[in-house]
Formats: structure tokens, sequence, C-alpha cells
């Protein structure tokens, strides 16, 4: 939730900002006279209430949103590297998505027929879910290739890491075209 808030004042900001650069370069190029910007600029001094309630408004709005960036932009946490935690009778273990990721590619790589693969980890209660995208060579009975390639990936990350694999999703997205090509005698 706080992400898409971010995102929403990102949006806000962003479009204030080039309002304003907008409006800065207008009365610097003189695409507005000075006797308007003038004008403008009285009625901000002058009794115009309204005018003062909304720039005043809109600058407090502004301030508060670089204050939000500002702090998000400073803050230290755990978003620079996505992890998995685990605690132990000797202390706290975590391991990075990109190690369990690399462990599920070097498992299922393993496998004869697989050619291309890439993981993607999802953190499930039950556990971990992986995701395996698979291009294969296309000689190898495919339910058999995938359930070896299940197999073998949920034994070896539960083994190295620890962590409980609750699923091991395949999906195979190609084939390897052979190279063989006939040649043709006239």
């Amino acid at each position: 939730m706080a992400k898409i808030m971010d995102r929403f004042l990102l949006f806000i900001y962003s479009l204030s900002v080039f309002a304003l650069s907008v409006a800065v370069l207008s009365v610097v190029g003189r695409l507005v006279s000075r006797r308007s910007a003038l004008n403008w600029v009285g009625e901000l001094y002058g009794n115009n209430t309204l005018l003062q309630g909304v720039v005043i408004g809109a600058a407090v709005v502004l301030v508060l949103i670089s204050l939000r960036f500002l702090y998000v932009a400073l803050r230290r946490g755990n978003a620079s590297a996505p992890s998995i935690d685990q605690r132990t009778d000797y202390g706290d273990i975590r391991i990075s998505i990109e190690t369990v990721e690399n462990l599920a590619l070097k498992a299922a790589s393993r496998q004869r027929g697989v050619k291309d693969l890439r993981a993607r980890i999802r953190i499930a209660e039950s556990g971990i879910d992986i995701v395996l995208r698979a291009v294969v060579d296309g000689e190898t009975s495919i339910p058999d290739l995938t359930e070896d390639i299940q197999k073998s990936v949920k034994e070896h990350v539960e083994e190295i890491t620890g962590i409980p694999v609750s699923g091991v999703s395949v999906f195979v997205a190609n084939i390897i075209q052979s190279q063989s090509f006939k040649s043709r005698v006239e």
C-alpha cells in the first residue's frame, strides 16, 4: 500500500514541478508579459485571500511530499536485497532470493534436455514457490523431464538452504530446433 501511495505522490509531485517549470520558463522566456506577471504577483500580495490560500496550500503539500521522498531516500531498510530470514538456535540466517534462484537453476540445469532456464521465487506461508521457465531439446519426454526437474530442484534447494519448498512449477516455453540441414544434390 505504501508503494502505491508513494507512486501517487510522485505523480502529483512531478506534475506540480512540471507546471511550475512551465510557468517559470514562460516568464523568463518572455512568453508572458511583464505586466501580467507583475499583476499576478500583485494579486498574491494583495487582499485576494482565495489565491493566497491556494498558493499556500499547494506549497505546503509540495513541502510535505518533498519530506516524504527525502525520508524514503534516506531510510535504511531491507529493500536493498530481498531475502528469506530464518531463526536458528545459534542466531539468524538471511538467504537472498537471488541465491535461491541460482540454486534452483543449478539443479534444473543438471537435467539432460534442458537448454535455457530462468527462475522466479515467490515466498509463501508454506515455504517458497519456485517457477522455472525452460527451453528444452524436444527429444526427451516433456512430462518426464519436467517431473525430474521439479524433484531435483525441490530436493536440492531444501537440502542446501533448509527452507521448505512448497512447489516447483515448470513452464516449457519452447523447444530448440535441431541444426541439422539436409544437403540437396541436383
